[in-house]
């Protein structure tokens, strides 16, 4: 990757931050997002795209709606109209147009339909017993699920500080392991990777259950008290301070999906809910020298 690449990225990561703090504003013009990217309007749309995937528009068009699926997942005492407004639509009407297209279903169909909006209170009988076929299915499943994570794991729920990671952007699943290698092979040469307080992670800005496998962002991360100075491509990321459910796994790859879906499970039933922060992983260990080959690994869920 030639300097001038690593430098556009730079700028493209901080639009990209400038946006994940401004969804619900006015202010997300290609004019105004080029500037904090330090590019001329016809520039950035073109850099933005070949980095990113999507035009702007596009990224932020998903991102809004992305932003307001969450909502209303994980936030049932906002009405549909509060979280468009929340999430940068101008109308109600506006957000559910768009939603629908999106998702091809409407919001208040999307929060019914949403899994998790079930308890296990007040399930109702239907008359012709679907409904309870599949709760009994649905239940079964959650039930291995809180069963496979408290024989994996001890969860506790911590006040933690704010971290400071070195980060490299990763867009969707594939070619992830390069993003590993870059991140390496940058702190490396700084005598990072022989620290013993030193910590590989990886940082979640969506989520695999409203956001496409091939657009969801990540940072993948350098953990590190040392105080580093970051360049190009190379960015820093800070998680927020807060109440955080702490799982340690000891897992094989196959199943980090499992024990995403566990702990959120658990943190349903437990009676949490998901904070505006985003969920990470921090990994204590390389798991090519595990005997079994697992990965040790911190999985953390910001909640309130």
């Amino acid at each position: 990757m030639q300097h001038r690449d690593k430098d556009y990225i730079n700028r493209v990561n901080k639009a990209l931050k400038h946006i994940d703090l401004h969804l619900d504003s006015d202010t997300l013009s290609l004019e105004n997002i080029s500037k904090v990217a330090l590019f001329s309007p016809f520039h950035f749309h073109r850099i933005f795209k070949s980095i990113v995937g999507e035009t702007l528009n596009a990224y932020i068009n998903r991102k809004r709606l992305e932003k307001a699926a969450a909502g209303l997942i994980h936030k049932k005492d906002c009405t549909i109209t509060e979280l468009a407004l929340q999430s940068g639509f101008s109308s109600n009407s506006a957000f559910t147009r768009a939603f629908k297209k999106f998702y091809n279903v409407s919001p208040s169909v999307f929060r019914k339909q949403n899994p998790e909006k079930f308890s296990k209170i007040g399930i109702v009988e239907s008359k012709n017993g679907q409904e309870n076929f599949m709760l009994d299915s649905y239940f079964c499943n959650i039930n291995n699920h809180l069963n496979w994570i408290k024989m994996h794991s001890k969860i506790e729920v911590k006040a933690l500080p704010e971290l400071h990671f070195a980060s490299v952007t990763q867009i969707g699943v594939d070619n992830i392991d390069k993003a590993f290698e870059r991140i390496i092979t940058w702190a490396t040469p700084k005598g990072l990777m022989q620290s013993p307080e030193t910590r590989l992670a990886r940082i979640f800005h969506d989520s695999f259950k409203i956001t496409a496998a091939d657009k969801v962002r990540m940072s993948i991360s350098i953990l590190t008290k040392q105080d580093i100075l970051v360049e190009e491509d190379i960015h820093k990321t800070t998680t927020k301070a807060g109440k955080y459910i702490v799982s340690r796994l000891e897992i094989i790859p196959q199943d980090f999906e499992k024990a995403w879906s566990s702990l959120f499970i658990w943190m349903h039933d437990n009676g949490y809910k998901k904070a505006e922060a985003n969920p990470f992983e921090i990994y204590q260990n390389d798991m090519r020298e595990h005997p079994e080959g697992k990965a040790i690994v911190d999985f953390y869920i910001p909640v309130n």
